[in-house]
């Protein structure tokens, strides 16, 4: 068989060091074979391809020096920075929130943890502070008997073949005549080389000899002035490429451009767009879900989660967001089944045993979900490992097992020291035992910790108002209340201020 074409079915089979290593071999007989160079470039983009049409990860710097947002006060539902409901941390029916301080979604996805909720400057210190204990940059033929080998310009054979290509020595005039080499030139500066000043240069030229025609070229131009920060720029150009060409990719590119601008109003009417000229379309539709997740919008985005399940039944995020909802609506029985269908789908993650462990738990099969924690231990890495001992505390605490309860808080926070979540179980726990100096201790560590949960400072107000210690109390409890406006906090100030008042 011929070693290009065995290259051609390695590549289709993923099977990437097999195929570079003939591409190599090819090069080493006949560096000008200009086939063998395309494969090996096709095959390492593939090898570094990151799908990044979704909604990405915003790293730190760009939340300390975003200043792209249209206003600073933005009526609630027209920003991410202000969502249209002010839901409560953690309660019967309120979601908790993740380390970043955002709602849980039931689904890790690029983005869900992009932005901190906002309001004061506390969203920076709490973006802070879950960033510090955790890594950086942490939240897709020829016959053999016929090919003819068409012969390249010297530029190819000027390094070894085993090399990396180097485009600086590329001259991008001769390759912007030449589509199929120029495409895959551009996506390879893009993804391998991760230089898209260069890859801007190369579509610049291309889509000039492309008479401004070609929508791809527009495409790769402003993907490139996006990855710069050109997001004003980079919109224009999408949106010439949707004037030559309407494609799915296109949209979901733009809209990423709409929700880096704090635009979440645009970026659903952009998605809408797309969805008349593709109507069924799962990309599009899951877009205007996590638009609507963003901005507090409950009801539409489960709407639409049900009506990406119409078009593709084993959508995961779909169901698993579903199943999120259902559980955090007091309707445990209904979440079991959408966990149960992913459970029958393969996905056999810790994760995914431990919300079945906690449905069986609030639904009152204590016996299935104690097996369901187990099995979720005995599966679980460092990572989720906290976590898990932290939901079996509380279903310890649910059957009048401190014991038991206090031991896996402790193991908990023994796991991830950053867990402020099992502090503050932990501060609770002390406080029924009378270890008072205790109890404070772990409520401080919670609050600093997590900044973003009210818990820790209301139990700390009322450990501080029971010992006597009214001023704490009081400063407490209005720290307490600047997160949310829980009836417990607002009554204890009330008995402060009464107290105050009387003196």
């Amino acid at each position: 068989m011929d070693p290009l074409r065995r290259a051609m079915i390695h590549l289709r089979h993923h099977k990437y060091d097999e195929c570079l290593k003939m591409c190599t071999e090819l090069l080493t007989r006949n560096p000008y074979d200009q086939a063998a160079w395309y494969l090996k470039c096709k095959c390492m983009v593939n090898q570094n391809y990151i799908d990044d049409s979704e909604m990405e990860e915003e790293g730190l710097g760009d939340m300390l020096l975003d200043t792209n947002a249209t206003s600073d006060t933005p009526r609630p539902g027209t920003s991410v920075a202000r969502p249209l409901t002010s839901r409560p941390t953690t309660s019967a029916s309120g979601r908790p929130l993740s380390s970043t301080g955002r709602p849980q979604s039931g689904f890790i996805r690029p983005g869900t943890t992009s932005r901190p909720l906002t309001g004061s400057q506390r969203n920076i210190t709490t973006a802070l502070a879950s960033r510090a204990g955790s890594r950086p940059g942490t939240s897709r033929p020829i016959t053999s008997s016929g090919r003819l080998v068409r012969l390249g310009t010297a530029s190819l054979a000027q390094q070894p073949p085993d090399a990396k290509i180097c485009p600086e020595q590329l001259d991008f005039n001769k390759y912007g005549a030449r589509p199929a080499l120029a495409k895959v030139l551009c996506e390879y500066i893009i993804h391998v080389e991760r230089n898209p000043a260069m890859a801007l240069k190369l579509a610049a030229v291309a889509t000039e000899k492309a008479e401004y025609k070609d929508w791809w070229w527009k495409l790769k131009i402003g993907k490139c002035l996006y990855l710069l920060g050109l997001y004003r720029d980079a919109e224009k150009q999408f949106k010439s490429s949707l004037r030559n060409q309407e494609m799915i990719i296109t949209y979901l590119e733009l809209c990423k451009v709409f929700w880096r601008l704090d635009q979440p109003k645009t970026a659903l009417e952009w998605y809408m767009k797309g969805l008349e000229t593709y109507a069924g379309d799962v990309s599009l539709q899951i877009g205007i879900a996590r638009v609507y997740e963003a901005i507090g919008d409950e009801a539409c985005e489960q709407q639409w989660y049900r009506k990406v399940l119409q078009f593709d039944a084993s959508n995961v995020e779909a169901i698993a967001c579903l199943g999120a909802h259902h559980f955090y609506s007091d309707q445990p029985e209904l979440s079991i089944r959408f966990f149960r269908r992913l459970l029958q789908m393969g996905l056999g993650t810790p994760e995914l045993w431990n919300n079945l462990a906690l449905c069986c738990f609030y639904s009152g099969q204590y016996d299935m979900a104690l097996s369901c924690f187990e099995r979720a231990l005995s599966i679980a890495e460092d990572d989720t490992m906290a976590d898990i001992w932290y939901n079996l505390g509380h279903f310890a605490i649910a059957i009048s097992d401190l014991g038991l309860a206090f031991q896996a808080f402790k193991i908990a926070t023994s796991i991830n020291g950053q867990h402020g979540e099992s502090f503050n179980n932990l501060g609770v726990l002390e406080m029924r035992r009378g270890n008072t100096s205790y109890a404070r201790s772990d409520f401080r560590t919670a609050s600093r910790l997590a900044p973003f949960l009210y818990e820790p400072l209301f139990n700390g107000a009322l450990l501080s108002f029971k010992v006597g210690e009214f001023q704490e109390s009081y400063q407490l409890v209005q720290r307490a209340l600047e997160i949310t406006e829980q009836p417990a906090s607002k009554e204890l100030k009330q008995e402060l201020h009464s107290f105050f008042t009387a003196l």
